[in-house]
């Protein structure tokens, strides 16, 4: 008899069609396409032990023990069974695919009438299995009705939404452009007002021109004298070529003397210059007025637009194009650029003006000033060259003075260094004298101790005092660099009091112009 096991009735409840598509069984069957049936497999039917079969000792999961699952040896048919019956199929000789073979519930493929009723058990639905495709077919259906109603109450709901938001948004367009109106009609008055100002200013302009030729001439004679004064004093040498108070004076009187000629000389053709920017900013203004109201036109054309309208049509793709080349923010700062560059051009003309007048007085006091306060400098600057002159000189006797010194000093440390030798020479024969003692005479006594340490300290006084020498060497060649040094700084302070006292002073001792600049 052929016994069941609890696992064999498990896998029997869990898919209980093995034939069905989608289903999957541990037990491969005959018919199955997947795993070729293999009678002699431990997982298809009983296992042959001789001439005996040995049906597997497992449990029955949808029946209880009943007490005879042990029972596993069933003796063998004499013969084998060869009628039809237990191979309805028959496969003629010669096919080259094997047909579908279904499974005989009398006697089974190749198996005994236990295997064929536990085969019948895969080929059916369960009661259960029938009642949960119903379930799931009644929520199915009311699943989709609930999404169609959904979806009809959205649909109503957007079409109200979109129709609110058309009209929102075609109000909040209008209302847009009217503001739009407004800003442009704003900046196109400012345009109109700061274009009559800038036309009166550009008449004033040109009644300054007369006021700035004789003061140019008069400047001539003063460059003249302080850049030969730089010159002079190019001729320094050393270190008394010093970007001293003086040369910074003279050079801040050149640069205020060029400074009044490019003012005085540049004025008026600032005064040209100015007009020819006063007709760029109006011609700006004028421009800009002219695409104002050409704005103005289409936005207003564009307000009175509604649904009613004659002329509107479709534009396909418009709204993708964009041929905007400016902002809002743009948009207004360009104008208000425009007004700010002729207030600006008109403010820079009343300037022109008022400083014209002003610039010539301006330009005398500065250069009477200038010209004073280089004559101070270079009469301090003398003075100070003479007093570094004197102290040069002390200088110079005190380091000769060293140098002497310095020299004895090293005539000192080399007699020293040389009275060393003979101690060193004593010590180290002694040292050497005492190594030729025989046997365990040869002992590191405290003699022996003494004679190394006396040699270690002789050399590191040695060393001591070389580098001492060394250090009095380098101080003495310091000191003779330093003589030379002064040497040659003295001989430059010279040149330099020459220069200054004599070349400088001699051609700035009476102030070129004669008479006051004065208009």
């Amino acid at each position: 008899m052929l016994s069941w096991s609890y696992d064999d009735q498990k896998n029997q409840m869990a898919n209980p069609f093995p034939f069905m598509p989608g289903r999957k069984s541990s037990i491969p069957l005959p018919w199955s396409t997947n795993v070729p049936y293999n009678p002699s497999s431990e997982d298809c039917g009983p296992k042959k032990i001789g001439s005996y079969y040995e049906a597997p000792k497992q449990k029955s999961e949808w029946r209880n023990a009943v007490g005879y699952e042990n029972v596993d040896i069933t003796p063998l048919p004499a013969h084998p069974t060869t009628n039809q019956l237990v191979q309805p199929c028959f496969v003629p000789s010669g096919m080259s695919t094997e047909p579908l073979n279904f499974p005989n519930l009398v006697t089974g493929f190749e198996r005994n009438p236990q295997h064929a009723a536990r085969a019948a058990l895969y080929t059916r639905f369960t009661p259960m299995e029938w009642s949960q495709h119903c379930i799931a077919t009644y929520n199915d259906s009311d699943t989709n009705r609930n999404h169609a109603e959904r979806m009809r109450s959205e649909a109503v709901r957007l079409m109200r939404e979109t129709h609110e938001k058309t009209s929102q948004g075609q109000r909040d367009a209008g209302r847009r452009l009217g503001e739009r109106l407004t800003d442009i009609t704003f900046w196109r008055n400012e345009l109109n007002t700061e274009l009559e100002a800038l036309v009166a200013e550009a008449a004033q302009l040109t009644d300054t021109k007369r006021n700035v030729q004789k003061a140019i001439q008069d400047l001539e004679a003063p460059l003249h004298i302080t850049q030969e004064c730089l010159y002079h004093r190019e001729n320094r040498k050393g270190i008394d070529l010093v970007h001293d108070h003086v040369e910074k004076s003279l050079l801040v009187e050149v640069d205020n003397l060029r400074s009044c000629q490019e003012k005085l000389n540049s004025c008026l053709s600032k005064i040209n210059q100015q007009l020819s920017d006063l007709r760029s900013s109006q011609f700006q203004l004028e421009d800009d007025l002219t695409h104002k109201e050409s704005a103005i036109g289409i936005d207003s054309v564009c307000h009175q637009l509604n649904n009613f309208s004659r002329g509107i049509n479709y534009f396909g793709g418009i709204e993708k194009v964009d041929p905007t080349i400016s902002t809002i923010g743009t948009w207004a700062a360009s104008s208000s650029l425009n007004i700010n560059r002729s207030q600006s051009e008109r403010g820079k003309s009343a300037q022109l003006r008022s400083d014209a007048e002003a610039l010539i007085n301006a330009c005398a006091t500065s250069v009477w000033d200038c010209w004073s306060n280089t004559n101070n400098s270079l009469n301090r600057r003398a003075s100070e060259v003479m007093e570094a002159k004197s102290k040069v000189q002390l200088h110079l006797h005190k380091v000769q003075q060293e140098i002497f010194d310095v020299e004895k000093h090293i005539e000192m440390i080399r007699k020293a260094i040389n009275d060393k030798s003979n101690p060193l020479k004593v010590a180290q024969t002694r040292l050497e004298a005492r190594a030729h003692r025989p046997d365990l005479e040869l002992c590191r006594d405290n003699a022996h101790v003494r004679l190394v340490e006396e040699v270690c300290d002789i050399q590191e006084s040695v060393g001591a005092l070389q580098r001492k020498l060394q250090d009095a060497e380098a101080h003495h060649q310091s000191l003779l660099k330093t003589k030379s040094g002064l040497e040659g700084n003295l001989k430059y302070k010279v040149d330099a009091l020459f220069i200054d006292r004599e070349k400088c002073m001699g051609i700035r001792r009476s102030f070129p112009v004669n008479n006051t600049i004065k208009y």
